[in-house]
């Protein structure tokens, strides 16, 4: 029931069965995953059915309890906070610290759950003809099904034991996925690298949520009744006001380390383009809406944390918009010497992750989050798109110059989903990138930093330029290679299938999810269209958290009975511009805060038409030098960058990845983990090894003295004289086994007499 302070009137928020049980979401396809490795070599499909089935499964389960929870934010006002469906059981206590899991979920968790179980579901379906043939096909369904179902575990998590569990079993997948045609190096490097680099982030997810417990916990048990580790504790406690300053930053920017390795955010997102070595599928998932969304959807669901740890509306430059601002430019400037289109699309997510970050990072919490929700439909379309040129049109290979061009008309399905899906990641109104791309840009200039409002600006325009560039590579010109029907040795690229004779178009079994991706892609915008006015916002009254003051026991409270769940409310309705709530502003009084208040900027057309103006400026310019450069190879710009050095020194920088991977390889490793790690051989072998072998020698040589001295002379020395023994007194009784019988009754009549004298001398 939530009880309104100004009132006395109760209202009773209904949950529903699947909100209450959205916990079985993750546990769906986890009990799939088993049900692969165990039987689904047996299966008909080889276990590919119980990867779709489970997935169908998640994603039903997910549209009952986002219906559910639809129904539960419209039974209230716009304004008044709603309360997350928690549900919680011990899994293991240890010191009087009890370690739980179970579920925390509101509107968030609900976005990101469909979108992941939807996902995860055409990807599987793709998967089915995409892989067929291959010689891991059931171990690939496998780490599939396995990998979404990590991503859903982290997405319900309660605490923050729960949500690390989800998040490694990804890294655990990632890598087995990406490292899935392990015969070829290049993917095995591609596997180790991706999982070195997210585990050197990961330390700092271990660090900051240790930081966060030892420093909330004693409040959150006194004050709420749950534990340090707890998502909603933490988030109330870092707008208690009774934090310390110096702990929620620290344990903010640790936590950030982490999502910064996840989420591919500049300097560790090296590993994020690499990745591109696993299987087309893999790659539309992992870059669409899990894996690398992780750290996006970290910062959003403990978003408190980092609201004051990074002071997000203070004067000064906080970090996560520094880092999401440089992570636009120097990804999407990547893009440009790509040939491979799967890695020009890879540094296009690095570049989508850097708004989002950017977002979360100047307090455009909504529209970086659904940013999260559009981006997943039109990302995985290009992902899969590339996957159909591939498997049907360019005999496996990627490369947009040597094996593509002019196969718009061969292939009018995936050209057309293409298209749409590059609008979409383009910004181009009325398509779904727009409206949540341009959102964010929008609220981070409101929000007072203005210069990554340009930065945003400047983004949109590349992003423009380099998707037009792959478009062009593509779909347009003379056929090249495979494209033109020749077939010039193998490809490193994906091993799978059997591409046929010439290009043309894909089986229903991958054009089918592009088509209904596609359609998100132009529609998924709509549910937040904020030109269109108030009416239309529904993304923002469904999923973002109302900052209004609850009662402690409000917050801490949990299901209780099936259909209800009992929350005493605080504070008064407001409006943007008038909100009385001092979530985020100074300490609540009379209860605590779940959320942070946030801004928003008012939508204005002359705003957005910057970003319109800047976008196709991006798309004629691009088009034009493609056109000279790769059309007619005609114009100065032709060989610009073997007359001109520092052209040539320009795009060597960028080919070279600004040398972050030879600072990381021979820098770092050399230099630091070079030096560690033959200080550790040497330890191992002198002190350790030796140690273990002076122990192995010592014990040799007592078990040989052992066995001389007391197995071989004592032990064996007795028994031996016992046999001596015995063998001699036989000899020495052998003549009296004669035969003879008087010699019998001489012996018999002796014994009687020395008999008798013993008697008569006892006797005596």
């Amino acid at each position: 029931m939530v009880v309104a302070a100004s009132e006395t009137t109760e209202v009773v928020l209904e949950s529903g069965w699947f909100l209450e049980n959205a916990w079985l979401i993750p546990v769906v396809p986890a009990v799939a995953f088993v049900l692969i490795i165990f039987f689904g070599k047996r299966m008909p499909r080889k276990g590919a059915e119980f990867g779709i089935a489970s997935m169908v499964g998640a994603l039903v389960l997910s549209a009952m309890a986002g219906m559910q929870w639809i129904g539960r934010v419209n039974a209230v006002s716009e304004y008044t906070h709603v309360p997350p469906v928690v549900r919680t059981w011990t899994w293991w206590q240890n010191g009087g610290v009890h370690f739980g899991i179970g579920q925390h979920v509101d509107g968030l968790s609900v976005v990101v759950l469909l979108v992941v179980a939807f996902i995860s579901t055409l990807v599987q379906i793709y998967s089915v003809e995409y892989l067929h043939g291959d010689r891991r096909y059931t171990h690939f369904f496998g780490a599939l099904t396995l990998f979404s179902a990590g991503m859903l575990n982290m997405v319900v998590a309660e605490n923050m034991i729960q949500l690390i569990l989800g998040w490694e079993i990804m890294g655990l997948c990632s890598f087995l996925l990406i490292g899935h045609w392990w015969e070829d190096s290049a993917n095995s490097r591609a596997a180790l690298k991706a999982f070195f680099t997210t585990r050197t982030g990961d330390v700092g997810l271990l660090a900051g949520t240790s930081l966060l417990f030892f420093a909330a916990n004693d409040w959150t048990q006194k004050t709420l009744g749950v534990s340090g580790f707890s998502i909603r504790g933490l988030s109330a406690w870092a707008l208690s006001g009774e934090g310390s300053t110096t702990a929620i930053t620290v344990g903010a920017i640790a936590l950030f380390i982490a999502c910064i390795g996840k989420s591919g955010q500049f300097p560790l997102h090296t590993w994020l383009p690499d990745a591109m070595a696993g299987p087309t599928p893999v790659s539309s998932l992992l870059h669409s809406s899990t894996m690398v969304v992780a750290g996006v959807f970290l910062v959003a669901r403990l978003y408190p944390v980092f609201f004051e740890g990074m002071d997000i509306y203070g004067s000064g430059l906080n970090l996560i918009v520094l880092i999401g601002g440089v992570t636009i430019i120097i990804a999407a400037a990547l893009a440009f010497v790509q040939d491979d289109i799967k890695k020009v699309l890879a540094y296009s997510t690095v570049s989508q992750l850097g708004y989002m970050m950017m977002g979360l990072g100047a307090g455009a919490w909504l529209p970086a989050v659904f940013h999260i929700f559009t981006h997943a439909f039109f990302k995985a379309c290009l992902f899969l798109g590339a996957g159909s040129i591939s498997h049907s049109a360019s005999h496996h290979s990627f490369d947009m110059k040597k094996d593509m061009g002019g196969l718009r008309k061969h292939m009018p399905v995936t050209f057309a989903t293409w298209v749409v899906s590059t609008l979409a990641l383009m910004g181009v109104f009325p398509f779904s990138g727009f409206f949540s791309k341009d959102e964010i840009i929008d609220n981070v200039g409101h929000a007072g930093y203005t210069a990554f409002m340009w930065v945003g600006l400047t983004g949109a325009f590349m992003t423009a330029a380099y998707m037009t560039r792959a478009t062009y590579l593509t779909f347009f010109g003379e056929p090249r290679g495979a494209a033109a029907g020749v077939h010039h040795g193998d490809h490193h690229g994906d091993h799978h299938g059997d591409a046929g004779h010439g290009p043309r178009e894909s089986g229903p079994l991958i054009t089918i999810p592009l088509v209904i991706l596609a359609t998100l892609a132009i529609g998924s915008g709509l549910l937040n269209a904020v030109p269109f006015g108030h009416s239309w916002e529904n993304f923002k009254k469904w999923v973002e958290p109302r900052a209004e003051v609850v009662s402690a026991t409000g917050i801490a409270s949990v299901v209780g009975g099936p259909g209800e769940s009992r929350l005493a409310a605080g504070g008064e309705e407001g409006k943007e511009g008038k909100h009385s709530s001092p979530c985020g502003s100074e300490k609540p009084e009379g209860g605590v805060c779940p959320a942070p208040y946030v801004k928003h900027a008012e939508f204005k057309w002359s705003k957005a038409a910057v970003s319109l103006v800047l976008v196709f400026a991006g798309m004629i310019a691009s088009w034009f030098l493609c056109v000279q450069l790769y059309g007619r190879r005609a114009g100065p710009l032709v060989g610009l960058t073997s007359r001109n050095g520092a052209a040539r020194a320009g795009h060597r920088f960028l080919v070279n990845k600004y040398y972050l991977d030879h600072v990381y390889e021979n820098v770092i490793v050399r230099t630091l983990a070079g030096p560690v790690a033959r200080a550790a051989y040497w330890f191992n072998q002198r002190v350790i090894d030796a140690a273990v072998n002076g122990v192995g020698t010592t014990a040799k040589r007592i078990a040989g003295w052992v066995y001389k001295n007391i197995d071989q002379r004592l032990v064996d020395g007795a028994v031996n004289a016992s046999g001596a023994g015995a063998q001699g007194a036989g000899r020495a009784l052998q003549p009296v086994q004669s035969g003879k019988v008087s010699q019998y009754g001489a012996l018999l009549f002796g014994a009687a007499a020395v008999g008798g004298l013993v008697l008569v001398i006892i006797n005596t």
